[in-house]
């Protein structure tokens, strides 16, 4: 498959630790397990994606250490090309403590590390060299904003598909989401961006409207009721398939957003390309683990077309 996907983002060691509760402050828990992994928005996006058939290009920093050499081997093993990836040695790789509850609940806390030293002039160049026909360009919010910014318009100079997974939120100018193809957020997210409360499908699907007016398109993930979408004429909601053995939900956002990008490159249509991304996160979380829970494409191309979708005209 020639679909190609450049993505530019954050790579990291997680750090995976199980808790019953979530500690209080002046509390001591023992921890029930720890596991540590290669992980990171742009590099577990890049993973999601190259398994479901792409040829990703990775865009990021690591530093000069070990936990830099296992995600660079590990980036590899799974297909990725590393070539544009560049080491530091003034940093470290960037880490992640990821803390997961008995409830399913999860809290994350990051150190950026190496990820900082990304430039925006390096990405710039980098997407030009890049660039090709069907190259899309695929963006995080775990980098600075000079360089989302970077990327996004150089993509869009050079006539590329630019997509915008702004998670975390940080603010974002008008004339960056103007290009984004789609804009891609959760619930939090979209109440950052919009300054009020988004919660459930329904009133994700209503923030997806008004998103579309500063984005040519926009899709909205709302974990076990799937995701919604709009453009600027029509929107639609996805609905994930009903999952009672939920394992560990790490890293289901980062499946969902590398296969809508994967989905997206080969020239779908943005509702197939939901649907898959949704199949994607609901794979994920009935298995432990992050990069090494994400499907193959055969995995989730067959059980994609099981998903029941809502669609409604805005002009109605």
């Amino acid at each position: 498959m020639s679909v190609r996907v450049v993505v530019v983002g954050s790579a990291n060691q997680d750090y995976i630790v199980r808790l019953q509760n979530f500690p209080e402050p002046g509390t001591t828990l023992f921890a029930e397990a720890i596991q540590k992994q290669t992980g990171g928005q742009g590099a577990n996006q890049s993973v999601a994606a190259s398994r479901l058939g792409a040829k990703v290009t990775f865009i990021g920093c690591i530093g000069d250490d070990h936990d830099g050499s296992l995600v660079i081997q590990q980036l590899i093993s799974e297909g990725v090309d590393t070539s544009e990836v560049e080491v530091v040695g003034n940093k470290p790789t960037g880490l992640a403590v990821v803390s997961l509850y008995e409830d399913g609940k999860r809290s994350i806390v990051v150190i950026p590390g190496a990820n900082v030293a990304l430039g925006a002039s390096r990405v710039s160049h980098a997407i030009r060299r890049l660039a090709d026909d069907g190259t899309t360009v695929l963006v995080q919010g775990e980098i600075a904003a000079d360089v989302i910014e970077a990327a996004i318009t150089s993509a869009h100079a050079a006539g590329l598909r630019a997509i915008l997974n702004l998670a975390p939120y940080r603010p974002t100018s008008d004339e960056v989401l103007a290009l984004c193809d789609p804009l891609v957020v959760n619930e939090i997210e979209a109440s950052s961006l919009l300054g009020e409360v988004v919660s459930g499908a329904k009133g994700a699907q209503r923030a997806a409207e008004r998103l579309a007016q500063l984005s040519p398109s926009v899709v909205i993930s709302v974990g076990a009721e799937g995701a919604v979408w709009a453009t600027g004429s029509k929107s639609g909601h996805i609905m994930a398939p009903v999952v009672d053995d939920v394992i560990d939900p790490s890293g289901a956002g980062d499946a969902f957003v590398g296969a809508l990008a994967m989905m997206l490159a080969t020239g779908e249509s943005l509702v197939r390309a939901v649907e898959i991304a949704v199949a994607s996160g609901s794979f994920v979380v009935r298995r432990a683990g992050v990069q090494s829970s994400y499907p193959m494409r055969a995995d989730v191309i067959p059980a994609a077309a099981t998903l029941a979708e809502h669609e409604i005209s805005l002009q109605n």
